[in-house]
């Protein structure tokens, strides 16, 4: 976790000094020269020097790092500057996940509680903090994207192949027969004779009248 305590006077001109520098190239070093250079001639402004340092846009050495180099980039320094500010402040979002110029309060007290700043200095570390991720990519801040909604998210490929073999075993299961089937059971008690004509025209009547 994390908590830089890099603050600077002119928090509600930080936006400005972003401008400009995106606009030139990296210096060799981040120093006041360069400050005075860019017209930012104030010593209110060599605060500014800790805080990118803070930030991890520029080296101990003053040297601007590889962060540095992609914040100069016009259609990415939002989301560069989103991921120094969410490293740099992690205490702040344990609290306030999207903190709000109405949460300046609560913030303050997080930063006497944790370096035993006077309500002055613990004010200016809450309001550089505030007007850092106001300038900043909100979803780079959090670390995380919108959740995928049901359309997007991916068919579990398990459950439909199982489907699939469950409506199988159906289709190849033995079809019932729902025919209607009637048998009869004919027992024939032959008379008592000798004479085999009578046998042999009961036979005959049989196979006329039941089988043909």
């Amino acid at each position: 976790m994390a908590l830089l305590n890099q603050t600077t006077q002119v928090y509600n001109k930080l936006g400005d000094l972003f401008d400009v520098l995106r606009k030139g190239q990296a210096p060799e070093k981040f120093n006041r020269e360069f400050l005075k250079d860019l017209g930012f001639k104030s010593s209110n402004w060599h605060a500014a020097i800790a805080l990118f340092k803070g930030l991890g846009l520029v080296s101990e050495d003053g040297s601007p790092t590889p962060l540095y180099m992609e914040f100069l980039d016009p259609t990415k320094w939002q989301s560069v500057l989103g991921e120094a500010v969410g490293q740099a402040y992690s205490d702040i979002f344990v609290i306030k996940k999207h903190p709000e110029q109405n949460d300046l309060q609560t913030i303050v007290g997080k930063y006497k509680s944790t370096y035993n700043l006077s309500e002055t200095q613990a004010d200016r570390a809450a309001r550089t903090f505030l007007a850092l991720y106001e300038l900043s990519d909100k979803d780079a801040i959090q670390g995380n994207k919108t959740t995928p909604s049901a359309e997007e998210t991916p068919v579990d490929q398990t459950t439909e192949k199982t489907e699939e073999k469950s409506a199988d075993k159906y289709e190849d299961a033995p079809k019932l027969q729902t025919g209607l089937g009637l048998s009869y059971n004919i027992q024939i008690h032959l008379p008592a004779t000798k004479d085999i004509e009578v046998y042999n025209s009961i036979f005959k009547s049989l196979r006329e009248h039941l089988i043909d």
